[in-house]
């Protein structure tokens, strides 16, 4: 019997209702008129012609089906009511702050700010820019360095970082590295994990003891661990004369107060930035940052973004040295590190930009004063101070009263930390009050504070005399109004999802749904310290223990861990499994990882990394591994074969039918493959890496599972792994595990978590296999749209690609002079981010539209995409100057195209409005192409000079 027409409008209103078909950018007519074109007419039919039928699986996820955003965000409030919300004073680099409210609002919860893409397209990303510009001036001024990158991932992995940055530098032949065992636990944790695949020996001891031994670096904790404030001058002294490097773990608040470490002679400073208005939400994410000496500047890992010109001599930044990331160096590399913690960079710069050099200073004097009278208070009351020299954090003798007086803390809902059996700490903030230091002084039994004059505890030959944060930045936009409109000034020039489809190949652009984002904010997760005592974070454990469930039923994998902070941090954390596993079994000797020639650089990086020799392997024409080559390769080294990292779908953006295979060959002389899981949006729901042959993957969070990109990080890199593997999971700082840790706490960008949570259950079952669908469906139309136009590289056996496609435009050059990043500027002038340019093959656009956009806005890239390809080929026929025309000289800006000197062969129309629809909505890049070959050459990283904006 036919459904009625109620029935039917019924199901229909349901249907809009559902997350899945608000996250889907494609309605239902879309997908049949998008499939009917490709030749289909279904959906199962079309993608068994896509991925090969040996591991193709349709059967439904094993998870429950969607639900509405409201039920899943009051499912997740009472999830995050679980967690207990006291006030903490643990410390150990983690600390209460205030988040301006004009930054949580405009930045932190402002999808401008958290959907932007890394900015390797320095026209459209001039807003970020300048505020990650920011973040480096105020780490350099403020630790009295030459020279910061735009951010690291947490202070342990910063910390692990400067110490291979100091192997890289030294000029000591020593193979050690020294401790100071008042570093922050979880920072020793770290380190020791990066060393050991290394061959570098830790050192652990008291400061002093670095005299004694040659080292080739030397790290110290400065205020220490139990806030003491040491002058490390004898240590660093001795050091140098030996040809150490030396490094300082420091609090950027305290380095107001304090002298900083470039005045004090060390090499390198590391920390966090994390009490610059960014919650702690139970670890993270924290934007960590490095600083340098100006001769170390082209050994600094991550990114770093500096100074240059447009081609109209107006100041433009970019990233400077041309892609900073040293995993550019492959197998040469001494860091993975591909990502940065962009969005809570842009945060602490804007807190330092808001508050500037007196209000920093304020901020940082009262937490001072406070803790001054804490301590005096708790001496005149009899207890033991272990120093009179500090800044926010105390250590008190507490000895047989340690267990009571913690429980006494806890009564009152209130966190200290345990040092030891014998002693307490105390860390003080910039959000104690008068009832705080009341509340924890009532713990001691003492009623009331004493009052004392105001005095530091700083000694005096350690006091900061030297001026900091000069530059007017940080001194012109302290009200609310200025703040604002500085930040929207910023927020205007770049171009994110908010503003156009990101068709980024290998990156996955996708919609970062508002519902997702909200609980981010919740106080029961923003607001937790990572080292909390667990009967106050249940919420979080059944949080992660879910999340783990889903992604581990997602993948086929037995179980998974949420530690590595970015997919780098996961490719580490799943070789070193891998290499852990072979160790325990007594392999000693397998150590060679076989890499496709086509994978992405940080693959051979971290296998580096893990002490493993990469072992190239050959692609076919097709972009596929050689399997003659594999098997050469896999016979050759059968002795010593550790692993193979295998990316799939392939870098090329096609499912290689010969999968099973490869795997097979490998599983057969000993080796475990590793899947990088940068391409799971094309697997999700159809197929799983787990059952494929897989042994571990890494999983990008902030791809797959919409976490954002927040421009350039934060992002959260897990991984699955199969039963064998389960013990070589990274562990925290207070286990002893097989590997160790790779993040500084447990369960690294925690806070963030509940985006994925939201997603998936969202989603449910179907939704996250139609979203798969839809991903495929919207990369193969894009390629049907534009094959006539240009070459598409690489598809799959059925003349089909996965989710993304490659576009060949290296035939181009020859007769009109256009190349690649011609086609990627000229793109801006149509208000499109370019897709991915130059890789994995040299004169190639990868695109990825993903399933969140519609048709609408497929065909409008298309159609821009068609349009360039008219105006290549008028170059060709001579209709246009193979110098003079609209892609040479793109983007153009407002001020170039309404500029009274216009000299050029087309029209100031041509160059603004090639197709109609911008009239009515026009994106208008801040500056015109950037030099970057100037850039290069005449490296600024802090803000430049007002006088260069004249």
């Amino acid at each position: 019997m036919p459904q009625s027409k109620k029935t039917k409008s019924l199901e229909r209103s349901l249907t809009l209702r559902s997350f899945s078909s608000r996250h889907i950018g494609l309605e239902e007519t879309a997908k049949v008129e998008m499939l009917n074109s490709l030749g289909y007419s279904d959906f199962e039919s079309f993608i068994k012609d896509i991925i090969p039928k040996d591991i193709l699986d349709y059967s439904p996820l094993q998870l429950e089906e969607e639900i509405s955003e409201e039920e899943a965000l009051d499912r997740l409030k009472q999830i995050a009511s679980k967690n207990k919300i006291y006030r903490s004073f643990i410390g150990q680099g983690y600390y209460n702050t205030f988040t301006p409210k004009v930054i949580l609002r405009n930045v932190f919860e402002n999808p401008g700010w958290y959907t932007s893409y890394t900015p390797y397209q320095p026209e459209i990303s001039q807003g970020r820019l300048e505020a990650l510009i920011n973040f480096q001036t105020m780490v350099s001024d403020l630790t009295g360095l030459d020279i910061s990158n735009a951010s690291l991932l947490d202070e342990a992995t910063a910390a692990a970082e400067a110490m291979t940055l100091a192997k890289k530098v030294s000029k000591s032949k020593s193979e050690n590295f020294f401790v100071d065992e008042q570093c922050f636990p979880q920072t020793i944790k770290v380190i020791q994990t990066r060393a050991k695949p290394l061959n570098i020996r830790i050192i652990t001891g008291p400061s002093d003891s670095c005299i004694k031994k040659d080292y080739f670096g030397a790290i110290f904790q400065y205020p220490n661990s139990e806030g003491f404030i040491n002058n490390f001058s004898n240590e660093i002294n001795s050091s140098k004369k030996k040809g150490s490097i030396i490094i300082m773990a420091t609090d950027l608040l305290a380095m107001c107060l304090i002298k900083p470490p470039g005045e004090l002679g060390a090499d390198i400073a590391i920390g966090s930035s994390q009490r610059f208005g960014v919650p702690m939400g139970y670890g993270g994410p924290h934007a960590a940052f490095i600083s340098v000496k100006e001769e170390y500047r082209r050994f600094l890992p991550g990114r770093l973004v500096g100074a240059s010109f447009d081609q109209h001599g107006k100041v433009a930044y970019r990233l400077a040295l041309q892609t900073r990331e040293q995993h550019i160096r492959r197998e040469r590399a001494t860091s993975n590190i591909c990502t940065a913690q962009a969005l809570l960079a842009i945060m602490a710069g804007f807190y330092a930009v808001y508050h500037g050099p007196e209000g920093l200073k304020v901020i940082s004097q009262e937490i001072n004063n406070k803790t001054s009278r804490l301590a005096h208070t708790l001496k005149e009351s009899g207890y033991n101070i272990k120093s009179d020299n500090f800044f926010d954090t105390i250590a008190i003798k507490t000895e047989e009263q340690t267990d009571s007086l913690l429980a006494k803390a806890s009564e009152k809902k209130i966190n200290l930390r345990k040092l030891n059996k014998d002693n307490i700490g105390i860390s003080l903030d910039e959000t104690v009050d008068e009832k705080s230091l009341q509340d924890i002084l009532s713990i001691f039994s003492v009623k009331e504070i004493k009052k004392i004059k105001p005095n530091s505890s700083i000694q005096n030959d350690l006091l900061r005399t030297s001026k900091f944060l000069q530059h007017p930045v940080f001194n012109l936009y302290h009200s609310e109004t200025e703040m604002l409109r500085y930040i929207k000034r910023l927020y205007e020039k770049d171009i994110a999802l908010d503003r156009a489809m990101i068709p980024l190949g290998s990156c996955t652009m996708k919609l970062n749904a508002t519902s997702e984002m909200l609980p981010v904010s919740w106080p029961e997760f923003s607001s937790i310290h990572p080292f909390a005592p667990n009967d106050q974070v249940k919420g979080y454990k059944k949080l992660i223990k879910e999340l783990e469930n889903q992604l581990a039923i997602i993948t086929g994998y037995s179980k998974i861990s949420l530690q590595p902070n970015a997919g780098s941090q996961g490719e580490y954390a799943g070789l070193l499994a891998i290499d852990a596993y072979h160790k325990d079994r007594g392999d000693h000797e397998r150590n060679v990882c076989l890499i496709p020639m086509s994978a992405h650089g940080t693959n051979p990086a971290s296998a580096q990394m893990v002490g493993m020799k990469v072992v190239a392997v050959e692609c076919d024409k097709e972009g596929n591994i050689d399997l003659n080559d594999l098997k050469n390769k896999v016979e050759q080294h059968s002795q010593n074969l550790s692993s193979m990292m295998i990316t799939y779908p392939s870098t090329h953006g096609v499912f290689e039918s010969n999968v099973k295979e490869v795997c097979n060959l490998v599983h057969n002389q000993g080796g475990l493959i590793y899947i990088d899981g940068a391409n799971l949006n094309a697997m999700v729901g159809l197929c799983y890496p787990g059952k494929l042959g897989g042994d571990v993957s890494h999983l990008n969070l902030h791809k797959t599972f919409c976490i954002p990109h927040g421009g350039g990080g934060p992002g959260v890199g897990p991984i699955g792994v199969v039963d064998r593997l389960t013990k070589y999971l990274p562990g925290g700082h207070l286990e002893d595990t097989l590997v160790g840790s790779v993040s500084a706490t447990k369960w690294g960008s925690a806070s963030i978590l509940p985006i994925s949570w939201m997603y998936i259950r969202m989603m449910g079952s179907s939704g996250l296999k139609k979203a798969t669908e839809s991903a495929i469906l919207n990369a193969n139309y894009v390629a049907y749209r534009l094959k006539n136009h240009y070459k598409v590289l690489y598809k799959g056996d059925n003349g089909l690609v996965a989710h993304e496609c490659i576009i060949d435009v290296r035939n181009l050059k020859e007769n009109s002079g256009i190349d690649v990043e011609d086609i990627a500027k000229r793109l801006i002038d149509y208000g499109f981010h370019a897709p991915t340019i130059s890789w994995p093959v040299a004169g190639t656009l990868m695109i990825e539209p993903t399933e969140s956009e519609s048709k609408a806005e497929l065909d409008r890239f298309c159609e821009a995409m068609i349009q360039i390809k008219e105006e290549i080929n008028r170059i060709e026929s001579g209709d246009l100057d193979r110098e003079d025309n609209m892609l040479k000289n793109a983007p153009h800006s407002a001020e170039q195209v309404s500029a009274d000197n216009w000299e050029h062969c087309y029209s100031r129309s041509e160059a603004a409005y090639p197709v109609e629809g911008l009239r009515n909505n026009k994106y208008w890049c801040p500056v015109s192409r950037v030099d970057n070959v100037y850039g290069d050459r005449n490296l600024v990283c802090t803000c430049p000079s007002m006088n260069e904006f004249n």
